[in-house]
């Protein structure tokens, strides 16, 4: 019998494959994903949810698609707001001095 050999992730699927910029994009995966919950729970179809937000109906399916390599975090954060979304950006030490901080996004769907 051969032993499978299994590897501890570090939380971010894009810096374990060795995307390029996976702490940006992970964030930008956060924020698409709390997009589509607020289209989900909303109901909206991809072209409502794209006059929303001021941008095509296939620009929506290829975001949710998880293609939003060309829309900014700060773009993003705005399609948030077109749904009536506060954004709200904390800075504060880390709790572990000489450690790098870290970027997270805690989404209030309520």
């Amino acid at each position: 019998m051969s032993k499978i050999e299994v590897k501890i992730g570090s939380r971010n699927v894009f810096a374990d494959t060795g995307y390029p910029d996976a702490d940006t994009h992970q964030l930008k995966a956060r924020i698409v994903s709390a997009i589509e919950d607020i289209i989900d729970d909303q109901k909206l179809t991809q072209t409502a949810a794209g006059k929303i937000m001021g941008i095509s109906q296939p620009e929506v399916s290829r975001m949710l698609k998880g293609q939003f390599r060309d829309f900014s975090v700060e773009r993003l954060m705005a399609f948030l707001t077109c749904f009536s979304r506060d954004v709200e950006i904390v800075v504060r030490r880390h709790p572990k001095a000489g450690e790098q901080g870290q970027i997270t996004l805690k989404a209030e769907m309520a």
